[in-house]
């Protein structure tokens, strides 16, 4: 396990290529949080719609649901991405459709309302400190910092290369065009 693929077979992003040590093979599996930068130009456009829409994403394992095509400064996703997501105070995520993959929000520090809604069914609570919600596919969700400071949590989408999210037909950000990355 680990060690290159043989010929013929699929390759993984979890292979150790061929000719690098050990050391140099596990070091590309570490993100350490002094070579992360927050992305504020990821869903930029949605910001640059509406600024309460403005908040940053942190990468570690692959490029998450943001639809950033590539970062080489993460470690390889083979079946999940994770990252967090800094939201300032009133910001939000707006309602969003992920149609491939589950969805998880894991709130470290702030107060944060979260919504789901499913053929007219809507549902929202509160997620704090530690809460955690997993949002299955073909479910819409969002997110609002209700809290007097900056939020911050970890996403995590369960595909390497999740399929980029859509908006509820009636939503505003349905009519702004996500920029080509």
């Amino acid at each position: 396990m680990g060690e290159a693929a043989p010929q013929g077979l699929t390759k993984t992003s979890w292979d150790r290529p061929a000719g690098a040590s050990f050391k140099e093979w596990i070091e590309t599996r570490i993100a350490r949080r002094e070579t992360r930068r927050y992305d504020w130009d990821a869903l930029k456009f949605q910001a640059d719609f509406d600024p309460k829409y403005g908040r940053a994403q942190m990468r570690y394992v692959g490029t998450g649901g943001t639809g950033v095509s590539s970062d080489n400064n993460t470690v390889p996703a083979e079946h999940f991405t994770f990252s967090t997501m800094v939201i300032p105070a009133g910001h939000e995520g707006p309602m969003h459709l992920h149609t491939d993959v589950e969805e998880i929000f894991f709130v470290l520090r702030g107060t944060v309302k979260v919504m789901a809604e499913l053929n007219g069914e809507y549902y929202e609570t509160v997620l704090k400190d530690r809460d955690l919600i997993s949002v299955p596919p073909g479910v819409y969700r969002g997110e609002v910092n209700i809290g007097d400071e900056d939020a911050l949590m970890c996403v995590m989408l369960g595909s390497s290369r999740p399929t980029t999210p859509t908006y509820p037909p009636d939503h505003p950000l349905t009519k702004v065009k996500r920029p080509p990355k």
